[in-house]
């Protein structure tokens, strides 16, 4: 049943990765990060798109495995209160906030896309460079979902596990990078940005908000 569970967990949290792919803020960059992989595929095969799409990935999953770190870290320090009243009503407060975000209650900062309209990866050690940078550069729109999840590595407060998880919700978010990467015919059939990215971002809110309510729910039980 643990093994179960444990699936479940990264299935979850791989979904979440790849929800977060097709919101506003993120969607309309993999086509320009796909056309920078094409341009440094100079044998123009399918083997060497996919090697190069997932080096910029792990790029990504690294600057987000640091963060894992560190939320790991910090929940060992507060492991003793993290199942106290005031602790889950500060989260689902949190959780609030990075709902609103997703419902544009206020702006999220803007992607700062000059970087990689700057940068011309000639070799794969480039673009995974780029991936770490493009991982600190899209993090406030990751962050509604991605602070989720790092609140719950902390609360896990094991360092490995929490890496491990993050790594594999940095593969959904760059999940489709890399198969617009390999097969790049697929770049054309990308669905042009529209409503329906919006509707993504108000059901990942939605989420959110119902997290948030079950931790007061708990908090208010555990007030008795």
């Amino acid at each position: 049943m643990n093994f179960l569970n444990g699936l479940w967990e990264y299935a979850i949290v791989f979904g979440s990765g790849v929800m977060v792919s097709f919101t506003p803020c993120i969607y309309p960059v993999i086509p320009l990060t796909a056309s920078l992989i094409a341009g440094a595929n100079v044998r123009g095969t399918k083997r060497q798109g996919f090697i190069l799409s997932v080096l910029y990935v792990t790029g990504l999953a690294v600057s987000y495995c640091a963060l894992a770190v560190l939320a790991a870290l910090t929940g060992r320090v507060f492991g003793q209160i993290q199942n106290s009243p005031l602790t889950l009503i500060l989260i689902a407060n949190v959780l609030v906030v990075f709902a609103l975000a997703l419902f544009d209650a206020f702006p999220l900062p803007s992607l700062g896309l000059s970087l990689q309209n700057k940068i011309r990866p000639r070799n794969g050690w480039t673009l995974f460079l780029l991936g770490v940078f493009s991982g600190l550069i899209i993090g406030p729109c990751t962050a509604p979902i991605l602070g989720t999840l790092l609140l719950y590595v902390a609360s896990k407060q094991n360092i490995l596990h929490g890496i491990s998880l993050v790594f594999v919700f940095s593969y959904g978010v760059g999940a489709s990078l890399i198969l617009i990467g390999t097969f790049s015919g697929l770049l054309g059939a990308l669905p042009k940005s529209g409503p329906w990215l919006v509707r993504i971002k108000r059901v990942c809110g939605l989420i959110l908000f119902l997290m948030a309510e079950y931790l007061l729910i708990r908090a208010g039980l555990g007030m008795r």
